[in-house]
């Protein structure tokens, strides 16, 4: 599997030199250093680091939520620079699906209304068929006059994956999405997003730092101090959950060294 940045040709999305700085104090915090990236159709990939290590940051400028301070971010083709706010809202709500880890429902409206709301935020009509297809799949078929209140934690989170697959993204994006979740929710939910990848060819990018749900993907991608510094692929258990404690012992042992 390529996931270089040179893979833009089958890439359902591509960074390449990309820097994120925010201003701290008097000084700035380089959250991303010159990332290189490329995220091949029809994959899984986890991205796994330390805290702060740059991992949200590069998923919400992929989202188009946080403008780079350099370098090139491609989604669906299209160059996210050349787009202004509102071209960008417009991509995510056709191209991209969002899960979040604090599920983010509108808690007055019922499951089958959370799962049409990219459409009507779209100005769309909801097919009620299509969202009794989507809460189906997600094994919620008879909760969709639920409202979040009334629906667990991980029922929530399965309602926020099928509004993620409602309008059928090439491109999920997938920040920390069972970090709320106990263990048979979370294997719920993972293997929700694994379907979506191997049965509908869609593309998930999922930030975790649970070495269970990075187990799920094709690639797993490690980040340390604003760059990709490792990578695994076919992952298992055992093996991220080495890959991750070694890495975060040197970043512990180089903030120790810098303090």
């Amino acid at each position: 599997m390529r996931t270089d940045a040179t893979a833009a040709g089958v890439s359902a999305a591509e960074v390449r030199e990309l820097t994120r700085a925010y201003p701290s104090g008097a000084g700035v915090v380089q959250a991303l250093r010159g990332v290189d990236l490329a995220v091949p159709h029809g994959t899984m990939i986890a991205l796994m680091g330390p805290s702060g290590s740059g991992k949200t940051t590069l998923l919400r400028c992929l989202a188009g939520l946080d403008v780079p301070t350099g370098g090139v971010v491609r989604v669906a083709g299209q160059d996210l620079a050349r787009l202004n706010e509102d071209a960008r809202a417009i991509l995510r709500r056709d191209h991209l699906g969002m899960v979040f880890q604090s599920f983010e429902l509108i808690p007055y409206l019922t499951a089958a209304q959370n799962v049409e709301l990219p459409a009507r935020l779209g100005g769309r009509t909801p097919s009620a068929a299509r969202t009794a297809y989507v809460l189906e799949a997600v094994g919620l078929g008879d909760r969709a006059g639920h409202f979040p209140e009334q629906l667990s934690g991980g029922q929530q989170q399965r309602v926020a994956v099928a509004r993620a697959l409602y309008l059928d993204p090439a491109l999920i994006l997938a920040d920390e999405p069972t970090g709320a979740l106990d263990s048979v929710a979370a294997r719920w939910v993972l293997g929700l997003l694994r379907e979506a990848v191997d049965r509908q060819g869609r593309t998930v990018l999922m930030v975790t730092h649970d070495p269970l749900a990075a187990s799920y993907a094709d690639r797993v991608l490690f980040l340390s101090d604003g760059q990709i510094v490792d990578g695994l692929d076919r992952p298992n258990l055992d093996a991220v959950s080495e890959r991750l404690g070694l890495l975060e012992a040197l970043t512990a042992a180089r903030m120790e060294r810098a303090a």
